[in-house]
C-alpha cells in the first residue's frame, strides 16, 4: 500500500479504538469523541494508506486484510506514546507521574490493589496503570514498566527480584462440601465436579505430571479467564487448584486433600534503565514487599 503523508497518531488510535470495538460509536465513547470526528479519522487514515479498513457487516465493523497488517504496528505506537508520556510526567526528584504494572489476572485483581493503595497513600501524586492480563507484557518495549511474573525474567536487560513461591492447593467452598461431601483420596475427584482452564496451562501439565491419576478427569465448568474460576471456586460450583495465601482470606474455602500441592515462581522485574526513576523504584520495593508478605501467608 502506497503512504501518501504521514498520518496524525490520533487517527491510529482511534484506528485502535474502532478494531476494539467494532463501532464507530462505541469508539466515540471510548475516547470521548464524536462519532463524525471518528469516521473522518477512519476515513482519512484509509485515504492516506490507499486502502479500505473496514467493511460493515451486521455485527459491526470488521477489519480487513489491511487493517489486521496494521494492527501491531498501531499498537507498538500505542505502548510506545504510553511509556513516553509515563516518562514525561516524572519529575526527577520526587515520586509523582505514571507507573504501568503488569500482572496476572488473579494477582492484578485480588492481590496488588491492597499493596498499592498502601503505596499511593504514602506517595499521592504517584498514578498507577494497572494491566490484568495472563499474557505477558514485553518490559523492554515499554509495555509496561513493571511487571509481576509467574516464570523467571530471561532478557538481561531487567531488573528483577525474585519472591519466591506461591503454593496452590485444592479447595471447595463450605456448601459445595454440604451438597457433595469432601474427597479423601485423588481416586474420589473422578467423583466430583472440578473447575478449571478450558485449555492445558503449565501447572496443568505440572500436575499431571506430577498425579498421574488426575489423567483424564473432566471439568464441570471450564473457563479461559482466571477470575471467572476464582468466583466459580467462591460461588461453590466445584472443587478447584487455588492459590493458598488468597484462600486463607476467606473462612468458607476449605483445603482439600493437602499433599497435592503446586507453586507459582514469583518474580518482580523492571527495566534496569528504570531503576533511577523514583516512581518506578518506590513502586518497584513496594511490590516485592507487599508481595513477600503475601506469600508467608501461605507458609
Amino acid at each position: 500500500m502506497a503512504i501518501a503523508s504521514e498520518p496524525s497518531w490520533d487517527f491510529y488510535r482511534t484506528f485502535l479504538a474502532v478494531l476494539c470495538h467494532g463501532s464507530l460509536s462505541a469508539a466515540a465513547r471510548e475516547l470521548g469523541l464524536t462519532q463524525p470526528t471518528i469516521g473522518r479519522h477512519i476515513d482519512a487514515l484509509e485515504e492516506t494508506v490507499g486502502a479500505e479498513l473496514f467493511t460493515r457487516s451486521q455485527q459491526g465493523l470488521l477489519p480487513t486484510d489491511a487493517a489486521l497488517a496494521l494492527k501491531p504496528y498501531a499498537e507498538t505506537l500505542a505502548s510506545t506514546t504510553a511509556a513516553l508520556l509515563r516518562v514525561a510526567s516524572e519529575a526527577r526528584d520526587s515520586v509523582k507521574g505514571t507507573v504501568r504494572i503488569s500482572a496476572s489476572e488473579v494477582i492484578g485483581a485480588e492481590v496488588l490493589p491492597s499493596i498499592l493503595a498502601g503505596l499511593q497513600a504514602a506517595h499521592p501524586d504517584l498514578t498507577i496503570e494497572l494491566s490484568a492480563s495472563d499474557a505477558v507484557e514485553d518490559l523492554l518495549q515499554r509495555e509496561a514498566d513493571i511487571a509481576v511474573r509467574m516464570v523467571a525474567p530471561t532478557q538481561d536487560a531487567l531488573l528483577a527480584r525474585r519472591i519466591g513461591v506461591i503454593p496452590l492447593g485444592l479447595f471447595a467452598h463450605r456448601n459445595y462440601l454440604k451438597r457433595y461431601g469432601e474427597p479423601k483420596s485423588i481416586g474420589e475427584l473422578r467423583h466430583h465436579k472440578l473447575i478449571g482452564f478450558d485449555r492445558q496451562t503449565a501447572y496443568i501439565r505440572t500436575m499431571l505430571k506430577r498425579y498421574p491419576l488426575l489423567d483424564g478427569i473432566s471439568f464441570a465448568f471450564k473457563s479461559d479467564h482466571s477470575i471467572a474460576l476464582h468466583n466459580a471456586l467462591c460461588a461453590g460450583i466445584g472443587i478447584s487448584f487455588h492459590q493458598v495465601p488468597l484462600a486463607k482470606r476467606d473462612e468458607n474455602l476449605v483445603r482439600l486433600l493437602p499433599e497435592i500441592e503446586l507453586s507459582l515462581d514469583t518474580w518482580v522485574a523492571m527495566h534496569e534503565n528504570l531503576k533511577t526513576s523514583p516512581r518506578c523504584r518506590v513502586t518497584f520495593d513496594a511490590l516485592v514487599a507487599g508481595l513477600l508478605d503475601y506469600t508467608k501467608i501461605g507458609a
